[in-house]
């Protein structure tokens, strides 16, 4: 009898993975038309949400259209919260696609793209492998907290990009292969260090210090840090100097208001805004890190196992050090560890590819059931909640649109659990349709409560013929500023954010309280119509307030009311 051994492919079945061969051509390409499609296309779809989008929105085009460039003005009051460079992105923005919805987001979906070719950078550098820089790149866009911002008109993704420039240019100046690499290196941190202090402030040079630092010291880097470091510290001074002499030239209690009150206050201040536990940010790194969540433990697992590895060390470090600075903080929001995400992607990548290739797909099958579980039950909730309450009234195309955003995120989160060699990457696809369809798909109170500029642009045509303009709530009348294009809007009951702005000698009229409204429309109904918009704190049926003079021109939406007050009305 003749003994035959059969080759062992004859009974092994086709690999059920996508990795296996080089990175298919098209996948730039691919990741690139994903950008334009659910990124830029719907920048101009929805309205500027409030509060923080007509903020940024308004004041940039304040900036734009009074040609002050140096101090940040807020409706026609001082603003000195943030430096002046995230509002000249926004600007510059508006000024080349005009003062439009695109055109006050597009800064944030550039900085975004700009920080995810420094990640492919990065990962080209770090693991020289293209199927784990492609898919760092791929696992930033669809960070829930990262996909957001892109679509978002602020300067989060702004500071986050001159971060990861900075911290890259730190890697480039501390590990590169040539002399001219490293110079370079130090030559970009000082630049990127000098934008990223005129869009946030002091954090910029904190962050890579806290960084490099200890990276310098535990890998025998300190003393290139001591003798080329100061370049880059001085650098960053020469660049940000002629801005902070000129503000303080213009306005010489910037910066007492600004290190003080942004700085010292928000961290440690008992009175700090937006206060928060210190365990705050973990499930923020959690819910931002959807819908890729339960792969954060087993990377930062893998990342701590690789720790003796410079590249997973120094992003060790990028993760942790300004995460647990931001922990240490008074003062929280969820956007704040933006900046962590980068360094997140990268070590997810390289633990995801190595997963995929060793077939250990038990942590990648468990993320698809749960955003199945997640999609599955949005879809329920919505149906239910439409049975029982509808949130939807006569509104068949955001229902529908919704509809979609939960039947895509439950059907990428099965292909993931089915099929976690082949369809690994449909969890991006989920979070990349909610991003482009969900601010769509709000129903009309949302809509009216979160971004009343849709509702004033319905009525833009009574309101530019005001001689003057009232409103009682802040996001509310920087909607109506930025929609007009004008900055003179009298606030009613409404200080806030902008108590110090009003404290000036020269604000004080921008301001009245609800005792003295009647006799501030007697006064300035002289002068020409009045337009008044109200937000009714979301008592939809809220009857127009009585100090409102009969034969007024009203129309109500919701919590949104908005009144044209004729030319010498008087009240009652």
């Amino acid at each position: 009898m003749t003994h035959i051994t059969l080759p062992s492919t004859c009974h092994a079945s086709p690999p059920d993975t996508a990795i296996n061969g080089a990175l298919p051509a098209v996948a730039y390409p691919a990741l690139l038309i994903a950008f334009v499609v659910f990124f830029l296309v719907p920048l101009g779809l929805h309205g500027l949400w409030i509060p923080d989008e007509t903020r940024y929105a308004q004041a940039a085009q304040e900036m734009l259209h009074s040609g002050n460039w140096v101090a940040p003005h807020f409706m026609g009051l001082r603003y000195f919260e943030k430096p002046i460079a995230g509002y000249w992105l926004i600007a510059i923005g508006q000024a080349i696609f005009g003062d439009n919805l695109f055109g006050a987001r597009i800064a944030s979906a550039v900085s975004t793209a700009a920080t995810v070719g420094l990640i492919f950078l990065l990962g080209r550098r770090f693991w020289n492998d293209r199927w784990k820089t492609w898919t760092a790149g791929l696992l930033y866009l669809s960070f829930g907290l990262a996909a957001g911002q892109a679509g978002y008109s602020n300067i989060d993704p702004q500071l986050t990009l001159w971060v990861t420039l900075s911290l890259a240019a730190g890697w480039y100046a501390l590990e590169g292969k040539a002399p001219r690499e490293r110079w370079a290196g130090w030559n970009l941190l000082g630049l990127a260090c000098a934008m990223g202090f005129m869009t946030k402030g002091f954090l910029a040079w904190l962050l890579p210090v806290i960084v490099m630092t200890p990276y310098a010291l535990l890998h025998n880097r300190w003393r290139e840090l001591l003798k080329v470091g100061p370049l880059a510290v001085l650098l960053a001074i020469l660049l940000s100097l002629p801005w902070a002499i000129a503000v303080h030239r213009q306005e010489a209690d910037f910066w007492q208001f600004f290190f003080w009150n942004e700085h010292i206050r928000r961290f440690a201040g008992s009175t700090a805004q937006h206060a928060a536990p210190f365990w705050f940010f973990v499930p923020m790194l959690l819910a931002g890190a959807l819908p890729w969540a339960l792969l954060v433990v087993p990377s930062l697992k893998g990342a701590w196992r690789g720790r003796k590895q410079s590249r997973t060390a120094f992003l060790g470090l990028w993760l942790t050090m300004p995460f647990l600075f931001f922990s240490l903080s008074k003062g929280k929001l969820p956007t704040y560890i933006l900046p962590c995400f980068v360094p997140l992607a990268l070590l997810m990548a390289n633990t995801l590819i190595d997963k995929l290739r060793h077939k250990d797909v038990s942590a990648i099958r468990g993320n698809g059931v749960l955003n199945l579980v997640i999609g599955g039950v949005a879809l329920l909730g919505l149906i239910v909640a439409q049975v029982a309450h509808p949130i939807y009234t006569n509104q068949p195309v955001q229902i529908m649109l919704a509809l979609i955003v939960c039947v895509m995120w439950a059907t990428c989160g099965f292909a993931q659990w089915r099929r976690p060699g082949l369809y690994w990457f449909a969890p991006a696809l989920g979070i990349w349709v909610l991003i482009a369809l969900l601010p769509a798909a709000m129903p009309r109170s949302v809509v009216d409560n979160k971004m009343p500029d849709q509702f004033i642009a319905q009525h833009l045509d009574s309101l530019k013929t005001s001689k003057s303009l009232l409103s009682n709530e802040l996001g509310t009348a920087s909607a109506l500023a930025w929609r007009l294009g004008r900055y003179d809007v009298t606030l009613l009951d409404v200080k806030g954010e902008l108590q110090y702005g009003l404290g000036y000698p020269d604000a004080r009229e921008r301001a009245v309280t609800s005792e003295d409204v009647g006799t501030w429309i007697t006064d300035h109904a002289k002068e020409g119509p009045v337009g008044v918009v109200l937000n009714l704190s979301g008592k939809a049926k809220a009857a127009i307030p009585s100090w409102i003079p009969p034969g007024s021109e009203a129309y109500q939406e919701n919590n949104l009311l908005i009144v044209i007050i004729p030319a010498h009305g008087r009240l009652p």
